[in-house]
Order: structure tokens, then C-alpha cells, then sequence
């Protein structure tokens, strides 16, 4: 892949992407894999929904949006990865047939202070359809190579081989919100990462050296294959509405189940340390706070602390995240 390196950018900087069109196989076949709602996978089923018609995922938003940055920012190669994301916004319903393109402004290039062979770049990112409107929103930062530095020696890392996990059978009350108390944390259950689900992740999203090749990833900086940060961002989701479908079908035999809706989105999402093949996430999600809407009455607003860990205990993955939840029977 051609190197881009931190020296091809200047603050004030933007950049077009080409259009990526959201088939409807496409978003039920995501859903499918990582957020599997009605809204996400059934059009008769989603009329019924907070949100009244089929719509993209919005981790599949943000995976097209990631795709469409390493075509246009990145110029078709690799940079050294991301801390994270300060923000992100799902500001309109992504439909099917919608086609998305991105429009990034540089607002910063920094060099590292610690490591001279790279840069900060702090970019601003909005996603558009067809008719102008913007979908989504991301204020984030990448790493790029300095091109007249040497880079850094890779880490030494020792891959983790992939073992099979079992599926948790244990369930819990869903309480409405109202009643939900903050400080709770539910164990949403293990994941594997296996090379092949890593690299079928990147071909189609996240199309970067260190996650697609093997041997390329050893000799980049991190020093081995590892999972795009939105694959894991997405088994997240996925964690979640496996987690939550056990648990309401025990609150369903006592009782109403509360529904859930979309998510306005996110912000300080961190990227702590590379996901490896062969290694297994924990995930959680901790109610940190909750609200009342005053725009749809009956529902809340949730703001959750979601984490995964390694199976070395390392936290390597954490973000603020908000959703719509039924607020009362």
C-alpha cells in the first residue's frame, strides 16, 4: 500500500471522499453480525420501533466512514492507528440506498513529543448523503509516520492462540429506566478475535496493513495482527444485544420488557491498547446517569460507561455511550 505520511498535511486542510452506497443487504447483513434490532434488520418489524423504519446500524455508519477515510485521507494506505475519538454524532437516520461521503477537516498536525517517528493529526469529519444532509459527525485524532524519521523497532509480541468461548446463559431483570439504578454493571460476556474474523472485518471496512496482512502487521509498530478499532467497537454492540435479548426473555416471563431505541452517539472513546489475534475481550457496561426526555415522552436518556478487557485483565477499550430507553411501563 503507498505510505501517507504526517509532512502531506496542513492544518485548515479538506478533504473529499468518493460515495459509498448502504444497499439494504448491506445494513440487514451488518445488523445481522453486530446489532441485530429490528430497526436494523426488518423493515415490517421496525415500523413498530422508536424508530419507525429500517435504518443503518450506526457502527455501521461509523465502519463506512472509517472505509471512506482510508480511501481519501489515508490515500488508499496505512497510518499508525488512533487514540480514539473525542466525539461522535448520529445526527440523521442513514436509509437504504443512501449514498455516504465524507468531507474531513485538519485541524491540527502535531509532532510526538515521545516518539519522533510520528504525528498527530486532529481531524474534524462529517458524513453526508446524497441529499446533503449530514449523517454523522467525528472530531478524532491519527497517527501518521514522519517521513525523514526512522521509525521506532515493532513491539515484541506473542500472539495469543485462539481458543472458543462458551456463550453466557445467565439473565437479568431489564428494568425501565426509571427504575434502573446508576452504578450497576452488567458483565456482557467474552469474545475471541481469530485472524480470519480480523482480517474479513478489515477488507471490508478498515482496509490498513495491520489488519489485513499478517506479516506486514508484524513489521509495522504494533508488531503483530491486529482487530480494526471499530471491530471492536462493533463486537461491543454485539455483546450487548446478546446480553440484553436473555434478559428480556426472563423479564418477559414476569413481566413488561422495556423497549430500547437509537443512540444520539458518543464521546471519549479510547483505544487503550491493541486487540491481537487470538485474544479475548470481556466487555461491560456500567449506567453512569439517566434522564427523562422532554422530546419523546416516555422514554429517557441513558449514559453508560462500556468497557472491554483482555485475557491479561488490560483494559483496552472503553467509551461513554448514550441510548434511548423506555423511561416506564
Amino acid at each position: 500500500m503507498p505510505r501517507v505520511c504526517f509532512e502531506d498535511f496542513a492544518k485548515g486542510q479538506v478533504i473529499a471522499s468518493p460515495a459509498l452506497i448502504l444497499t439494504r443487504e448491506a445494513i440487514v447483513t451488518f445488523a445481522r453480525d453486530f446489532d441485530a434490532q429490528p430497526f436494523h434488520t426488518d423493515e415490517a418489524a421496525a415500523q413498530d420501533t422508536f424508530v419507525g423504519s429500517l435504518i443503518a446500524s450506526g457502527w455501521h455508519t461509523a465502519a463506512v466512514g472509517m472505509r471512506l477515510l482510508q480511501a481519501s485521507v489515508f490515500q488508499g494506505g496505512s497510518s499508525m492507528g488512533s487514540p480514539g475519538i473525542t466525539e461522535l454524532r448520529w445526527l440523521k437516520p442513514v436509509l437504504p440506498d443512501d449514498a455516504i461521503r465524507l468531507s474531513v477537516t485538519v485541524e491540527d498536525c502535531r509532532g510526538s513529543t515521545s516518539k519522533p517517528d510520528r504525528g498527530f493529526l486532529r481531524l474534524a469529519m462529517t458524513a453526508l448523503n446524497q441529499r446533503d444532509e449530514a449523517v454523522m459527525s467525528q472530531a478524532f485524532t491519527v497517527m501518521l509516520p514522519r517521513r525523514d524519521a526512522a521509525p521506532l523497532p515493532p513491539r515484541v509480541v506473542k500472539l495469543a492462540e485462539a481458543a472458543p468461548v462458551a456463550e453466557p446463559t445467565d439473565a437479568e431483570i431489564l428494568p425501565f429506566l426509571g427504575r434502573a439504578e446508576t452504578g450497576t454493571t452488567r458483565d456482557l460476556g467474552p469474545h475471541v478475535f481469530t485472524a480470519d474474523v480480523i482480517m474479513a472485518f478489515a477488507r471490508a471496512y478498515d482496509p490498513q496493513d495491520f489488519h489485513l496482512d499478517p506479516e506486514a502487521a508484524r513489521r509495522s509498530h504494533f508488531g503483530g495482527l491486529c482487530a480494526s478499532g471499530w471491530h471492536t467497537a462493533a463486537v461491543w454492540m454485539k455483546r450487548m444485544i446478546a446480553t440484553r435479548t436473555r434478559d428480556a426473555a426472563l423479564t418477559a416471563e414476569r413481566g413488561p420488557v422495556p423497549l430500547f431505541g437509537s443512540s444520539p452517539g458518543f464521546r471519549d472513546l479510547r483505544w487503550l491498547a491493541p486487540v491481537y489475534a487470538g485474544d479475548t475481550l470481556t466487555y461491560t457496561t456500567t449506567l453512569t446517569d439517566k434522564r427523562a426526555s422532554a422530546s419523546r415522552p416516555g422514554w429517557g436518556l441513558a449514559t453508560m460507561r462500556n468497557a472491554a478487557r483482555n485475557q491479561h485483565g488490560t483494559e483496552v477499550f472503553a467509551f461513554t455511550g448514550m441510548v434511548f430507553w423506555q423511561w416506564g411501563p
